[in-house]
């Protein structure tokens, strides 16, 4: 076969495959296309079990060759049909091995035992009625409007995280954090989580009573989430104003018994109240931190007064736009009810946490009186040890001296009578007079 000069352009790649021979061609198709290779040396009419022509009938053999080439070529079409259909295939079988595997996803994923959470809480309506029911998490939030993320301030599993009071509004609900009071409150109920606790009782006898007054017109005195606001505020306030009660009187046996009575017990007495007026303190802080920051921000004052109602916030001037004018006029009268009742709870607040760091400077100073006073005693006590200690020294010297004398040893002192009594009194003299220096030398250098 010629070859291909170098100058030459480069053919096509149906030109180089018809430049090989057809075994190679054949050979080289089915690679490419990943086919099992046919058996190769057979023409087409071969392979279908046909009888092979002859050259003799073919004359030089020439018609045989052309029609094995065309055979050839339908083969390579069949082939690539056979191609086609196999691709087809190939790619349902992925379809529904997908789908398969989709299946196993959510069986791998509902085997984990993961639960959505559900929630036990008390719903309150605006007519008074109390029902306890169980709702999921996603009932909630499609209920109430809210987000995943707003949810975290309320959720009693994640009391850990969200201890700090807070106050949050959104557009058709309002979330109560306080203590152990977890609510949310939307237009015409509130839910109550951990309902058992102090917090949620208290909360629930506030709240009761205050949706059956009704004004002078026959309609509701407040809103409903206002009343719910009001309550959850008096009800975490009254609970830090009677911790404060109790804590009080306690204080005030204690500052009038200490310092004169130092004992275990009213030691650990004093630690205990000290214990409680930080924590009440401490509470009463962030409690009175939130009205601060909420009554600094107007906006967040607004959006509870349009919930419920048609109105709007424009975004550039912060003012309230309502369709009805009498609404805006209802509004703004809330707005100012809002404020004045924040700044009611504010001033007990603040008085309940000034009376709480009050009592608490007394016990620390008191902690401190006891400091000195226990001080003061050590150091009577060092003193006398000191004394004690200069006394010893002194006998230690006399008794020096009549260890020598009884040594056994031979002098002249053993054969006088006055010699006894002179070495006694000279070791008492002796040790009474290096006595006295050292208390006068200790006095001079202000350590007695």
């Amino acid at each position: 076969m010629a070859s291909v000069p170098a100058s030459c352009p480069r053919p096509p790649q149906a030109a180089v495959r018809h430049l090989l021979p057809l075994p190679l061609q054949l050979q080289l198709v089915c690679r490419l296309r990943r086919l099992p290779l046919p058996q190769l040396g057979l023409s087409a009419a071969a392979r279908r079990g046909e009888a092979l022509p002859r050259a003799a009938e073919g004359g030089d053999g020439r018609a045989a060759a052309k029609e094995e080439e065309v055979d050839e070529e339908d083969e390579e079409e069949d082939v690539g049909g056979r191609e086609a259909g196999e691709d087809d295939g190939a790619r349902e079988a992925e379809g529904a091995g997908a789908a398969r595997g989709s299946g196993r996803f959510a069986a791998d994923y509902i085997s984990l035992g993961i639960r959505e959470p559900v929630y036990e809480v008390v719903e309150v309506k605006a007519n008074g009625s109390v029902s306890t029911e169980k709702i999921s998490r996603r009932q909630l939030l499609k209920s109430s409007g809210l987000r995943l993320r707003d949810t975290r301030s309320v959720d009693p599993s994640l009391w850990l995280m969200n201890s700090m009071p807070s106050l949050l509004v959104r557009e058709q609900a309002i979330l109560l954090n306080l203590g152990s009071l977890r609510a949310i409150a939307m237009h015409e109920r509130v839910l109550i989580f951990n309902y058992n606790s102090p917090g949620g009782k208290v909360f629930l006898e506030l709240l009761r009573p205050r949706l059956n007054p009704r004004n002078i017109n026959g309609g509701p005195a407040m809103p409903f989430q206002l009343e719910v606001v009001e309550a959850a505020l008096l009800s975490r306030i009254q609970r830090l104003e009677r911790r404060l009660m109790h804590v009080e009187p306690r204080v005030a046996t204690l500052l009038e018994v200490l310092p004169n009575r130092l004992t275990g017990d009213v030691l650990e007495q004093l630690r205990l109240s000290k214990q409680s007026l930080v924590e009440l303190g401490s509470r009463a802080g962030d409690l009175k931190q939130m009205l601060i920051d909420l009554l600094e921000d107007p906006h967040e004052i607004r959006r509870i007064c349009i919930m419920g109602r048609n109105c709007t916030l424009d975004k550039v001037s912060d003012d309230m736009e309502c369709s009805v004018p009498l609404e805006k006029q209802v509004a703004e009268e809330e707005e100012e009810e809002i404020e004045m009742l924040l700044e009611n709870y504010l001033q007990r607040c603040e008085s309940c946490h000034g009376q709480a760091e009050r009592l608490l400077d007394s016990a620390r100073e008191m902690e401190d009186s006891i400091a000195v006073n226990l001080s003061s005693r050590r150091l009577e006590v060092s003193r006398v040890e000191l004394l004690l200690q200069v006394g010893t020294f002194c006998v230690a010297v006399g008794a020096l001296i009549a260890g020598i004398f009884g040594m056994n040893l031979k002098s002249y002192l053993e054969n006088n009578t006055w010699a006894f009594w002179a070495t006694t009194g000279g070791i008492a003299v002796g040790a009474v007079a290096g006595f006295f220096i050292m208390y006068k030398y200790l006095k001079d250098r202000k350590i007695l």
